[in-house]
C-alpha cells in the first residue's frame, strides 16, 4: 500500500551521504522535528535525475526554505558512496543527499518500481513530499516517464498557495 498524506513515515534504515563517508540514520531520526522536501529519484546520473531534477532543487534551495522548509533531502536506491559522488558532482551543500541502498525505504513507504529492463532491478519511483515532523504533509508521485509534479518549482508553487 502507497503511503499517504497524514501518514507517518515508516521507521526504516537510510545513510547520510558525506563528505567524511557514510553516516547511518533512520527514517524516524532524520524526519524528526522538522519540515523536510523531500524528492525521490530512480537513480543518481541518470539523464532526467541529473539534468532536471536534482537541478531543480539547486536552484530552489533558498526559495524553499523562505517557504518554510528546513532541510532539502534527495533519496535514491543507491549506495551512500555513489550518492555523495553525485552530490559532488550535481548537488549542493543545501541538498542532503540520502541512500536508500537496499531499498527498504521504497519498499516500505509503496514507492517503488521495477526497473529490471533498465538492469536497474527495484528502484524507486519518482516523487516528491514535503513530511512535516515525520508525517507526510504533500506527496507528488509521478507517472512513468514524466517529470512535473516531483520538481522543485512545483513543490515551491504547492508551498505559496497553501
Amino acid at each position: 500500500m502507497t503511503i499517504q498524506v497524514g501518514d507517518r513515515l515508516p521507521d526504516v534504515p537510510l545513510a547520510i551521504a558525506g563528505a567524511e563517508g557514510p553516516q547511518q540514520t533512520s527514517s524516524s531520526e532524520f524526519f524528526g522535528g522538522k519540515r523536510v522536501a523531500l524528492f525521490a529519484v530512480p537513480g543518481a546520473f541518470t539523464p532526467t535525475c541529473s539534468a532536471r531534477h536534482l537541478p531543480s532543487y539547486v536552484e530552489k534551495a533558498q526559495d524553499l526554505r523562505d517557504a518554510g522548509i528546513d532541510e532539502i533531502a534527495c533519496i535514491s536506491v543507491n549506495d551512500p558512496f555513489v550518492m555523495s559522488a553525485w552530490g559532488s558532482r550535481d548537488g549542493s551543500e543545501d541538498i542532503t543527499m540520502l541512500a536508500d541502498g537496499n531499498g527498504d525505504f521504497a519498499e516500505a513507504t509503496g514507492l517503488t518500481m521495477d526497473g529490471a529492463k533498465f538492469g536497474m532491478g527495484q528502484r524507486s519511483q519518482r516523487y516528491s513530499m514535503i513530511v512535516n515532523d515525520g508525517v507526510v504533509e504533500q506527496l507528488n508521485v509521478e507517472a512513468p516517464g514524466e517529470y512535473r509534479a516531483s520538481s522543485a518549482e512545483y513543490m515551491l508553487d504547492q508551498l505559496q498557495t497553501a
